[in-house]
């Protein structure tokens, strides 16, 4: 409340949109206005216009203008000419509603890296100090009636209701600063106060949440697309000029436990997260973020703790939280005691072992992840600074935490501890109509501690695996045989991950040193992608759902064949003959594969020397031989498109079948494959079961006299024949 001292009329145009849109669409400022007020003699002491040079855009028009810093340093020091201290409790601001100064001059500050004076973080609302003044003490007067409570429209409309002459002077620019100290001197004259002061949260608190809370609905969104290595600092940073609730930043983790890009954050009201939904696509660096709104649920099942080991945790007053990953998992409190305190830059560890808390899973078993105290901000990049340092043969991953990260954590390990407590030795049959996800078999994925494969994020949800091999450029050779797997939700939409794997533990940590945050460029879009290096148990654990709680959704790999999911039980019979028509089509497929028959006749038991004029036919191998990168993919001298297999002139003539191989492995001779698989067990009568039609005539011309026939009297078949059943 303000009985003396001095206000401030403050306005603030920008390059784009004005009035409620004011700073929606992340322009700069280009034009401030102050006019100084004493209150006492209701007199106007000083006016001062600025023009501010944009620096992310230059303008032509404006370079006449100084930047944002000196623009504010100069009227620091115009205010001090006047006699008046601005950082005394009885200076304040006056702005034409929330955006100038929440929506404006501190986003924009922040993005620019400027620290504003302290008195930019208190101001009075001209609209709400109207509203108390001559609408909710319902003041007498013979005007006509006010604007509704909380929604003047203008100033323009304050002006007419009070009748107040608007400006009518040439400087169109200074006609609402003018406007608007009018109306406050007004204000004052009818012997009212300012009596409601607006403050603006520069600093995070920290704080804990519990299950139980009430969580107001209205006061929550949910921010998308953050980089994965933003803390609640930044995530705070984005927001800055809105009160975020104490402890009200939840970074949403995926079922693995790592960071997804999501955030869930509580404002102190509902004005505020309405002010953050026009937020929607500005930016953090590079990239932009959206904006939507969520529930009190939502921010409950992320941030809300439910056990006592959490709580006291974070009771002990840390200002900074380092999630640890990557160590041994045999690790003790004072390995990481000495992690942090050796070397260059030692920072202690807020009340010793106990301020280090090891996650563990539902058996009691280590998972290599951590959380550590530290006291004061400052430690924040003492501790940072130690990112990727060794902890015996193990490098550790250090990232800035929050507390809804570690009720997170460890919430999900007591779901795991109750869902296995809780489910029966045998899984219930599936739901009606509902089709679970295919995972990628467990014989296709490797596994091990080795740190052999590489983890993509990060990825265009459009990349496909030619477009991650153009990335990995030349270590694209060391990717191993149906190496690359891309990761899918349970929706089955790309997740912007893909595991790789390399031949080789060396292979792997250079693919990571060199290409971590490299540029992936896709279309118009370009995306850095972040390249680390891990081993097959964490592939397999992201890739098989490993031991991820039953309610959580699971990723698979189109990298290989996979079988059809099971159907709903109404449509099992069906399913079951399906399967068997294809087990019999693939089993048909394999033996086209074998060697031809037509060299050697059923009674040759032994090499005997040939027959005059037939010469004998290299064995072919019964598959493919298996081919290397650099014949898979240089270019040779043959095309790898099928092409006719050359016959030895003494059966070219005799012999006209169209016998195919594919180059550059060995000869395949095929009569089944000649046909497109059957689509039905109807079609199976189509399927051939014999020698073509004149087969031994052409073989018959090119035996010797002493042969009569090529075959036995016995009736021969190239595919056995067994009993089908089409159903159960």
């Amino acid at each position: 409340m303000i009985s003396g001292g001095w206000v401030c009329a403050l306005h603030v145009r920008t390059a784009g949109l004005g009035g409620a849109a004011l700073g929606s669409d992340e322009e700069e400022i280009v034009y401030l206005a102050y006019v100084v007020i004493d209150v006492l003699t209701n007199q106007v002491i000083g006016e001062r216009e600025y023009a501010v040079r944009p620096t992310r855009r230059p303008s032509e028009e404006l370079q006449t203008g100084q930047p944002l810093d000196i623009v504010v340093q100069q009227f620091d020091e115009f205010v001090r000419s006047l006699q008046v201290d601005p950082h005394s409790p009885l200076f304040r601001l006056v702005t034409d509603g929330q955006p100038p100064l929440r929506q404006c001059l501190h986003p924009e500050a922040c993005s620019k890296e400027l620290t504003l004076p302290t008195y930019y973080a208190r101001f009075h609302d001209l609209r709400k100090e109207y509203v108390r003044a001559y609408t909710l003490r319902a003041v007498t007067r013979a005007q006509p009636a006010p604007p509704p409570p909380d929604h003047p429209g203008s100033i323009v409309d304050m002006v007419n209701y009070l009748g107040i002459t608007p400006y009518a002077g040439e400087n169109f620019y200074a006609a609402e600063v003018k406007d608007m100290a009018s109306i406050i001197q007004r204000i004052i004259a009818d012997g009212f106060r300012l009596e409601l002061p607006e403050t603006i949260d520069l600093v995070l608190e920290t704080g804990i949440c519990s299950k139980d809370d009430d969580i107001d609905g209205n006061c929550i969104v949910r921010a998308r697309g953050l980089p994965w290595q933003s803390s609640d600092q930044d995530i705070a940073k984005f927001f800055r000029g809105l009160n975020v609730a104490k402890g009200g930043v939840a970074l949403c983790l995926s079922p693995q436990g790592r960071r997804n890009g999501e955030a869930l954050v509580r404002f102190v009201s509902q004005e505020h997260r309405d002010m953050a939904l026009k937020r929607h696509k500005h930016h953090i660096g590079p990239r932009y973020i959206e904006v939507y709104r969520a529930s009190g649920e939502d921010f409950l099942s992320v941030a809300g703790g439910a056990t006592c080991e959490a709580a006291a945790f974070l009771s002990r007053g840390a200002q900074v939280i380092v999630r640890m990953r990557g160590l041994p998992y045999d690790a003790t409190p004072q390995q990481v005691l000495e992690f942090f305190s050796t070397g260059d830059d030692p920072v202690q560890v807020l009340d010793g072992a106990e301020g280090v808390l090891f996650v563990r899973r539902a058996d009691g078993r280590a998972t290599g992840d951590a959380f550590v105290l530290f006291a004061k901000e400052d430690d924040s990049p003492k501790a940072l600074s130690r990112h990727r340092k060794l902890i015996g043969a193990r490098y550790i991953e250090l990232f800035r935490s929050t507390t809804a990260e570690v009720q997170q954590v460890l919430n999900r390990s007591l779901e795991t501890r109750t869902s296995q407590a809780s489910t029966p030795s045998t899984a219930s049959a599936p739901t009606e109509g509902l089709l679970p996800v295919a995972l990628v078999p467990q014989h296709v994925i490797t596994s091990g501690t080795a740190k052999d494969c590489v983890r993509l994020r990060g990825l265009p949800y459009e990349a496909q695996v030619e477009h991650i091999l153009t990335f990995l450029d030349e270590f694209a050779k060391n990717i191993v045989m149906q190496g690359v797997h891309m990761v899918y939700n349970s929706q089955g939409h790309p997740s912007g991950e893909a595991f790789i794997q390399m031949d080789s533990e060396a292979s792997a940590f250079l693919c990571a040193q060199q290409k971590h945050h490299r540029y992936m460029t896709f279309g118009k879009k370009q995306r850095y992608i972040e390249v680390f290096q891990c081993s097959g148990d964490d592939m397999n654990l992201v890739l098989t759902g490993g031991v991820t709680p039953a309610t959580s959704p699971k990723v698979l790999s189109p990298g290989t064949l996979l079988s059809p999911p099971p159907p709903a039980p109404r449509l099992l019979a069906q399913h079951i003959a399906h399967q068997n028509l294809l087990a019999r089509q693939h089993e048909n497929l394999l033996l086209s594969l074998r060697p031809p028959l037509v060299p050697f006749l059923p009674y040759m038991r032994s090499p005997a020397p040939p027959y005059p004029g037939l010469p004998v036919l290299p064995q072919p191998s019964v598959l493919p031989t298996k081919r290397t990168y650099e014949r898979a993919f240089a270019g040779g001298d043959g095309s790898p498109a099928k092409r006719p297999y050359a016959l030895p002139p003494q059966l070219a003539p005799q012999l006209s079948l169209p016998l195919l191989s594919y180059a550059p492995s060995a000869p395949v001779f095929s009569y089944a494959n000649s046909s497109p698989m059957l689509p039905s067990y109807s079609a199976l009568s189509s399927l051939p079961t014999a020698l073509p039609a004149g087969y031994g005539t052409a073989l018959s011309a090119a035996l010797p006299a002493s042969i009569s026939s090529p075959f036995p009297s016995l009736s021969m078949s190239m595919f056995p024949t067994y009993p089908y059943y089409p159903g159960v």
